[in-house]
Protein backbone atom coordinates (compact mmCIF):
# COMPACT_ATOMS: atom_id res chain seq x y z
CA UNK A 1 0.00 0.00 0.00
CA UNK A 2 2.71 2.25 0.21
CA UNK A 3 3.15 2.91 -3.31
CA UNK A 4 -0.18 3.50 -3.41
CA UNK A 5 -0.15 6.17 -0.80
CA UNK A 6 2.59 7.85 -2.66
CA UNK A 7 0.91 7.84 -6.01
CA UNK A 8 -1.86 9.63 -4.39
CA UNK A 9 0.00 11.72 -2.33
CA UNK A 10 2.37 13.05 -5.34
CA UNK A 11 -0.78 13.50 -7.37
CA UNK A 12 -1.87 16.15 -4.38
CA UNK A 13 1.02 17.35 -4.37
CA UNK A 14 1.27 18.63 -7.73
CA UNK A 15 -2.61 19.51 -7.59
CA UNK A 16 -1.62 21.70 -4.58
CA UNK A 17 1.29 23.46 -6.71
CA UNK A 18 -1.31 24.74 -9.79
CA UNK A 19 -3.60 26.07 -6.92
CA UNK A 20 -6.20 22.59 -8.38
CA UNK A 21 -6.74 20.65 -5.49
CA UNK A 22 -10.24 20.26 -4.37
CA UNK A 23 -11.70 20.03 -1.04
CA UNK A 24 -15.27 19.43 0.10
CA UNK A 25 -15.87 22.45 2.71
CA UNK A 26 -19.27 21.59 4.97
CA UNK A 27 -22.18 23.79 4.02
CA UNK A 28 -25.70 24.22 5.48
CA UNK A 29 -28.18 25.55 2.91
CA UNK A 30 -31.76 27.09 4.20
CA UNK A 31 -33.95 28.81 2.46
CA UNK A 32 -33.88 32.01 0.44
CA UNK A 33 -30.45 31.56 -1.14
CA UNK A 34 -29.19 31.19 2.71
CA UNK A 35 -26.27 29.10 3.48
CA UNK A 36 -23.72 28.86 6.50
CA UNK A 37 -20.37 27.96 6.93
CA UNK A 38 -18.23 27.26 10.23
CA UNK A 39 -21.48 28.89 11.80
CA UNK A 40 -21.54 32.02 9.33
CA UNK A 41 -24.62 32.96 7.80
CA UNK A 42 -23.83 33.60 3.64
CA UNK A 43 -25.89 34.28 0.82
CA UNK A 44 -25.27 31.40 -1.61
CA UNK A 45 -24.53 32.39 -5.56
CA UNK A 46 -23.13 29.14 -6.07
CA UNK A 47 -26.10 26.87 -6.14
CA UNK A 48 -28.00 25.55 -9.04
CA UNK A 49 -31.83 25.77 -7.19
CA UNK A 50 -32.77 28.63 -9.97
CA UNK A 51 -35.60 28.87 -8.90
CA UNK A 52 -35.59 28.85 -5.01
CA UNK A 53 -38.16 25.16 -5.14
CA UNK A 54 -35.89 23.30 -2.88
CA UNK A 55 -37.00 24.72 0.40
CA UNK A 56 -40.76 25.46 -0.97
CA UNK A 57 -43.30 24.54 1.48
CA UNK A 58 -45.60 22.48 -1.32
CA UNK A 59 -42.30 20.80 -2.42
CA UNK A 60 -41.24 19.32 1.06
CA UNK A 61 -44.40 18.59 2.09
CA UNK A 62 -44.89 16.38 -1.37
CA UNK A 63 -41.53 14.87 -0.47
CA UNK A 64 -42.72 13.97 3.13
CA UNK A 65 -46.07 12.55 2.37
CA UNK A 66 -44.25 10.36 -0.25
CA UNK A 67 -41.56 9.53 2.16
CA UNK A 68 -43.78 8.66 4.96
CA UNK A 69 -46.03 6.14 2.41
CA UNK A 70 -43.01 4.58 0.47
CA UNK A 71 -40.01 4.76 2.74
CA UNK A 72 -36.50 6.28 1.88
CA UNK A 73 -35.45 4.40 -0.95
CA UNK A 74 -36.63 2.47 -4.00
CA UNK A 75 -35.03 -1.01 -2.89
CA UNK A 76 -33.58 -1.70 -6.19
CA UNK A 77 -33.54 -1.45 -9.71
CA UNK A 78 -36.89 -0.26 -11.67
CA UNK A 79 -37.67 -3.13 -13.49
CA UNK A 80 -37.19 -5.49 -10.52
CA UNK A 81 -38.77 -3.04 -7.49
CA UNK A 82 -38.32 0.42 -8.20
CA UNK A 83 -41.25 1.59 -10.60
CA UNK A 84 -43.53 3.47 -8.19
CA UNK A 85 -46.54 5.23 -9.72
CA UNK A 86 -45.03 8.64 -8.83
CA UNK A 87 -42.23 8.08 -11.25
CA UNK A 88 -44.32 7.08 -13.84
CA UNK A 89 -47.13 10.01 -13.21
CA UNK A 90 -43.44 12.52 -12.86
CA UNK A 91 -42.87 10.85 -16.82
CA UNK A 92 -45.52 11.81 -17.97
CA UNK A 93 -45.43 15.33 -16.88
CA UNK A 94 -42.35 15.76 -17.88
CA UNK A 95 -43.46 14.55 -21.32
CA UNK A 96 -45.90 16.94 -21.55
CA UNK A 97 -43.62 20.04 -20.31
CA UNK A 98 -41.47 19.17 -23.23
CA UNK A 99 -43.60 18.08 -26.11
CA UNK A 100 -43.21 14.39 -25.94
CA UNK A 101 -44.19 11.31 -26.35
CA UNK A 102 -42.57 10.18 -23.47
CA UNK A 103 -39.89 10.12 -20.76
CA UNK A 104 -37.90 7.88 -18.61
CA UNK A 105 -36.49 9.13 -15.16
CA UNK A 106 -32.91 8.36 -14.06
CA UNK A 107 -31.10 8.40 -11.03
CA UNK A 108 -29.47 11.80 -11.74
CA UNK A 109 -28.66 13.74 -15.26
CA UNK A 110 -24.84 12.02 -14.67
CA UNK A 111 -26.40 8.49 -15.46
CA UNK A 112 -28.70 9.68 -17.94
CA UNK A 113 -26.12 11.03 -20.21
CA UNK A 114 -24.11 8.31 -19.18
CA UNK A 115 -26.75 5.45 -20.83
CA UNK A 116 -28.46 7.35 -23.53
CA UNK A 117 -25.39 7.62 -25.84
CA UNK A 118 -24.43 4.07 -25.38
CA UNK A 119 -28.10 2.59 -26.19
CA UNK A 120 -28.46 4.42 -29.54
CA UNK A 121 -24.83 4.53 -30.84
CA UNK A 122 -22.34 2.17 -31.52
CA UNK A 123 -18.73 1.98 -32.84
CA UNK A 124 -19.58 2.01 -36.41
CA UNK A 125 -21.56 5.30 -35.72
CA UNK A 126 -20.40 8.97 -35.14
CA UNK A 127 -21.13 11.59 -32.07
CA UNK A 128 -20.09 15.11 -32.68
CA UNK A 129 -19.81 16.81 -29.63
CA UNK A 130 -19.69 20.93 -28.23
CA UNK A 131 -15.99 21.11 -27.16
CA UNK A 132 -17.32 22.85 -24.21
CA UNK A 133 -20.25 19.96 -23.32
CA UNK A 134 -20.19 18.51 -19.87
CA UNK A 135 -18.08 15.74 -18.09
CA UNK A 136 -21.03 13.45 -18.15
CA UNK A 137 -21.86 13.84 -22.04
CA UNK A 138 -18.15 13.32 -22.47
CA UNK A 139 -18.62 9.98 -20.91
CA UNK A 140 -21.43 8.79 -22.03
CA UNK A 141 -19.84 9.34 -25.63
CA UNK A 142 -16.67 7.58 -25.02
CA UNK A 143 -18.85 4.31 -23.70
CA UNK A 144 -20.74 4.17 -26.60
CA UNK A 145 -17.24 3.34 -29.11
CA UNK A 146 -18.39 5.59 -31.76
CA UNK A 147 -16.30 7.97 -33.33
CA UNK A 148 -15.77 11.22 -31.56
CA UNK A 149 -15.64 14.50 -33.32
CA UNK A 150 -15.82 17.84 -31.54
CA UNK A 151 -16.81 20.94 -33.31
CA UNK A 152 -15.88 24.76 -32.27
CA UNK A 153 -18.49 25.58 -29.80
CA UNK A 154 -21.80 27.19 -30.82
CA UNK A 155 -20.30 26.82 -34.77
CA UNK A 156 -23.10 25.57 -36.75
CA UNK A 157 -20.66 26.09 -39.99
CA UNK A 158 -17.91 23.70 -38.31
CA UNK A 159 -20.57 21.50 -37.16
CA UNK A 160 -21.75 21.13 -40.78
CA UNK A 161 -18.32 20.95 -42.59
CA UNK A 162 -17.72 18.18 -40.16
CA UNK A 163 -20.55 16.45 -40.41
CA UNK A 164 -20.42 16.62 -44.20
CA UNK A 165 -17.24 15.28 -44.34
CA UNK A 166 -17.19 12.40 -42.19
CA UNK A 167 -21.33 10.92 -42.17
CA UNK A 168 -20.67 9.05 -45.09
CA UNK A 169 -18.62 6.54 -43.50
CA UNK A 170 -20.99 6.04 -40.76
CA UNK A 171 -24.52 4.47 -40.39
CA UNK A 172 -25.18 6.64 -37.70
CA UNK A 173 -24.95 10.30 -36.28
CA UNK A 174 -25.32 11.86 -33.18
CA UNK A 175 -24.86 15.59 -32.02
CA UNK A 176 -24.52 16.59 -28.87
CA UNK A 177 -24.60 19.75 -26.94
CA UNK A 178 -26.11 22.11 -23.88
CA UNK A 179 -29.09 24.64 -24.00
CA UNK A 180 -27.06 26.44 -21.80
CA UNK A 181 -23.81 25.83 -20.80
CA UNK A 182 -23.22 25.19 -17.20
CA UNK A 183 -19.57 27.20 -17.05
CA UNK A 184 -20.48 29.86 -19.70
CA UNK A 185 -24.42 30.51 -19.11
CA UNK A 186 -24.52 31.03 -23.02
CA UNK A 187 -26.90 29.36 -25.56
CA UNK A 188 -26.38 26.89 -27.93
CA UNK A 189 -28.37 28.17 -31.32
CA UNK A 190 -30.99 25.50 -31.34
CA UNK A 191 -32.68 25.86 -34.57
CA UNK A 192 -29.14 25.91 -36.89
CA UNK A 193 -28.00 22.93 -35.07
CA UNK A 194 -31.31 21.20 -35.72
CA UNK A 195 -31.45 22.19 -39.27
CA UNK A 196 -27.16 20.65 -40.08
CA UNK A 197 -28.15 17.75 -37.71
CA UNK A 198 -31.41 17.04 -40.20
CA UNK A 199 -29.52 18.04 -43.56
CA UNK A 200 -27.62 15.18 -42.73
CA UNK A 201 -29.60 12.78 -41.03
CA UNK A 202 -28.34 12.91 -37.79
CA UNK A 203 -29.62 13.08 -34.72
CA UNK A 204 -29.73 15.82 -31.72
CA UNK A 205 -29.43 15.19 -28.05
CA UNK A 206 -29.59 18.47 -25.80
CA UNK A 207 -28.82 18.23 -21.96
CA UNK A 208 -30.93 20.84 -20.55
CA UNK A 209 -29.95 20.69 -17.33
CA UNK A 210 -29.14 24.41 -16.87
CA UNK A 211 -32.10 25.60 -18.74
CA UNK A 212 -35.49 23.74 -17.76
CA UNK A 213 -37.85 26.46 -17.03
CA UNK A 214 -35.65 29.37 -17.50
CA UNK A 215 -34.56 29.19 -21.10
CA UNK A 216 -36.55 26.48 -23.00
CA UNK A 217 -37.78 28.90 -25.82
CA UNK A 218 -37.31 27.66 -29.50
CA UNK A 219 -37.39 24.26 -31.36
CA UNK A 220 -37.06 21.04 -29.05
CA UNK A 221 -34.17 18.76 -30.21
CA UNK A 222 -35.37 14.79 -30.83
CA UNK A 223 -33.16 13.78 -27.69
CA UNK A 224 -34.24 16.04 -24.41
CA UNK A 225 -32.10 15.25 -21.28
CA UNK A 226 -32.52 17.40 -18.51
CA UNK A 227 -32.30 17.07 -14.89
CA UNK A 228 -34.37 17.23 -11.64
CA UNK A 229 -31.68 19.11 -9.30
CA UNK A 230 -31.46 22.57 -10.69
CA UNK A 231 -34.91 24.15 -10.96
CA UNK A 232 -36.69 21.82 -9.95
CA UNK A 233 -34.88 21.58 -6.72
CA UNK A 234 -35.11 17.58 -6.00
CA UNK A 235 -32.52 14.66 -7.66
CA UNK A 236 -32.95 12.68 -10.67
CA UNK A 237 -32.43 13.01 -14.14
CA UNK A 238 -34.52 12.29 -17.13
CA UNK A 239 -35.05 11.89 -21.08
CA UNK A 240 -37.98 13.08 -22.97
CA UNK A 241 -38.45 11.59 -26.16
CA UNK A 242 -40.65 9.35 -28.81
CA UNK A 243 -41.84 6.33 -27.36
CA UNK A 244 -40.40 3.65 -28.75
CA UNK A 245 -37.07 5.46 -28.22
CA UNK A 246 -38.08 5.55 -24.53
CA UNK A 247 -39.39 1.58 -24.57
CA UNK A 248 -35.59 1.32 -26.23
CA UNK A 249 -33.83 2.68 -23.48
CA UNK A 250 -36.11 0.88 -21.01
CA UNK A 251 -34.51 -1.97 -22.28
CA UNK A 252 -31.05 -1.00 -23.45
CA UNK A 253 -29.15 2.30 -21.34
CA UNK A 254 -27.30 0.37 -18.50
CA UNK A 255 -27.40 3.23 -16.51
CA UNK A 256 -31.06 2.81 -16.01
CA UNK A 257 -31.38 -1.15 -15.98
CA UNK A 258 -28.92 -1.53 -13.57
CA UNK A 259 -29.21 1.42 -10.99
CA UNK A 260 -31.36 1.53 -7.92
CA UNK A 261 -34.77 3.76 -9.27
CA UNK A 262 -34.99 7.04 -7.83
CA UNK A 263 -36.38 7.22 -4.38
CA UNK A 264 -40.12 8.34 -4.18
CA UNK A 265 -39.82 11.19 -2.22
CA UNK A 266 -37.30 12.65 -5.08
CA UNK A 267 -39.94 11.99 -8.11
CA UNK A 268 -42.84 13.31 -5.84
CA UNK A 269 -40.69 16.31 -4.67
CA UNK A 270 -39.82 17.29 -8.59
CA UNK A 271 -43.34 16.36 -9.46
CA UNK A 272 -44.64 19.18 -7.25
CA UNK A 273 -41.89 21.58 -8.03
CA UNK A 274 -42.71 21.42 -12.07
CA UNK A 275 -46.43 22.13 -11.32
CA UNK A 276 -45.47 25.25 -9.60
CA UNK A 277 -42.60 26.21 -12.05
CA UNK A 278 -45.91 25.85 -15.14
CA UNK A 279 -47.93 27.70 -12.54
CA UNK A 280 -45.46 30.73 -12.06
CA UNK A 281 -44.09 32.55 -14.78
CA UNK A 282 -42.68 35.36 -13.15
CA UNK A 283 -40.27 32.90 -10.70
CA UNK A 284 -39.22 31.69 -14.11
CA UNK A 285 -38.73 35.15 -15.53
CA UNK A 286 -36.95 36.56 -12.12
CA UNK A 287 -33.48 34.40 -12.18
CA UNK A 288 -32.44 35.88 -15.86
CA UNK A 289 -33.63 39.41 -14.53
CA UNK A 290 -31.52 39.25 -11.71
CA UNK A 291 -28.55 38.09 -13.39
CA UNK A 292 -28.87 40.66 -16.17
CA UNK A 293 -28.80 43.54 -13.37
CA UNK A 294 -25.53 41.80 -12.28
CA UNK A 295 -23.77 42.14 -15.90
CA UNK A 296 -25.07 45.67 -15.94
CA UNK A 297 -23.68 46.74 -12.87
CA UNK A 298 -20.29 45.35 -14.03
CA UNK A 299 -19.85 46.34 -17.11
CA UNK A 300 -20.07 42.13 -18.46
CA UNK A 301 -22.03 40.74 -21.37
CA UNK A 302 -25.47 40.68 -20.97
CA UNK A 303 -26.81 37.72 -19.25
CA UNK A 304 -28.21 35.19 -21.48
CA UNK A 305 -29.32 32.79 -18.66
CA UNK A 306 -29.14 32.67 -14.77
CA UNK A 307 -25.43 31.53 -14.86
CA UNK A 308 -22.84 34.22 -15.24
CA UNK A 309 -19.05 33.75 -15.61
CA UNK A 310 -16.45 36.34 -14.23
CA UNK A 311 -13.71 35.21 -15.88
CA UNK A 312 -10.50 35.46 -13.63
CA UNK A 313 -7.59 33.77 -15.76
CA UNK A 314 -5.66 32.15 -13.22
CA UNK A 315 -6.66 30.03 -10.71
CA UNK A 316 -5.00 30.76 -7.22
CA UNK A 317 -6.90 34.34 -8.07
CA UNK A 318 -9.86 33.35 -8.51
CA UNK A 319 -9.41 31.28 -5.05
CA UNK A 320 -8.66 34.32 -3.47
CA UNK A 321 -11.34 36.29 -4.88
CA UNK A 322 -13.60 33.42 -3.47
CA UNK A 323 -11.97 34.04 -0.41
CA UNK A 324 -12.58 37.90 -0.09
CA UNK A 325 -16.23 37.74 -0.86
CA UNK A 326 -16.82 34.70 1.39
CA UNK A 327 -14.93 36.91 4.54
CA UNK A 328 -18.13 39.40 3.07
CA UNK A 329 -21.07 36.78 3.56
CA UNK A 330 -21.20 35.78 -0.11
CA UNK A 331 -20.62 32.05 -1.10
CA UNK A 332 -19.04 31.81 -5.00
CA UNK A 333 -17.35 28.76 -5.90
CA UNK A 334 -13.75 29.29 -8.11
CA UNK A 335 -14.22 27.46 -11.00
CA UNK A 336 -10.78 25.91 -12.21
CA UNK A 337 -9.55 23.59 -14.86
CA UNK A 338 -10.42 20.92 -16.03
CA UNK A 339 -13.66 22.40 -15.54
CA UNK A 340 -12.97 25.09 -17.60
CA UNK A 341 -9.99 25.48 -20.28
CA UNK A 342 -6.58 26.35 -19.00
CA UNK A 343 -6.29 29.96 -18.22
CA UNK A 344 -9.94 30.79 -17.76
CA UNK A 345 -10.37 30.09 -13.94
CA UNK A 346 -13.64 32.20 -12.83
CA UNK A 347 -16.35 33.03 -9.91
CA UNK A 348 -19.10 30.92 -11.30
CA UNK A 349 -22.11 33.10 -10.31
CA UNK A 350 -25.83 31.68 -10.30
CA UNK A 351 -28.95 33.70 -9.27
CA UNK A 352 -32.04 32.02 -8.07
CA UNK A 353 -35.54 33.48 -7.85
CA UNK A 354 -34.82 33.51 -4.04
CA UNK A 355 -32.27 36.24 -4.27
CA UNK A 356 -33.24 40.04 -3.55
CA UNK A 357 -32.31 42.81 -5.42
CA UNK A 358 -29.85 44.18 -2.77
CA UNK A 359 -28.04 41.03 -2.22
CA UNK A 360 -27.00 40.94 -6.20
CA UNK A 361 -26.60 44.60 -6.14
CA UNK A 362 -24.54 44.51 -2.64
CA UNK A 363 -22.34 41.04 -4.47
CA UNK A 364 -21.50 43.38 -7.30
CA UNK A 365 -20.40 46.07 -5.25
CA UNK A 366 -17.84 43.74 -3.23
CA UNK A 367 -16.52 41.77 -6.82
CA UNK A 368 -16.06 45.18 -8.29
CA UNK A 369 -14.11 46.38 -5.13
CA UNK A 370 -12.07 43.06 -4.74
CA UNK A 371 -11.24 42.53 -8.44
CA UNK A 372 -10.28 45.98 -9.30
CA UNK A 373 -8.72 46.46 -6.33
Amino acid sequence: MDSLDSFASDKLAALDAQALRRRLKETERGPKAAAARDGRAMVSFSCNDYLGLSHHPRVVAAARVALEIHGAGSGGSRLVTGNYPVIGRLEERLAAHKGKEAALVFGSGYLANLGVAPALVGSRDLILLDELSHSCMWAGAKLSGATILTFRHNECDDLRAKLAAARGRHPRALVMTERVFSMDGDLAPMADILSVAADHDAWTLVDDAHGLGLAEDGPHAPLEMGTLSKSLGSYGGYLCASRAVIDLLICRARSFVYTTGLPPASAAAALEALTILEEEPDRRARPILLARRFTQRLGLPRAESAVVPVIVGDARRALDLSASLEAEGFLVVAIRPPTVPPGTARLRVAFSAAHSEAQVDALAEAIARHRDG
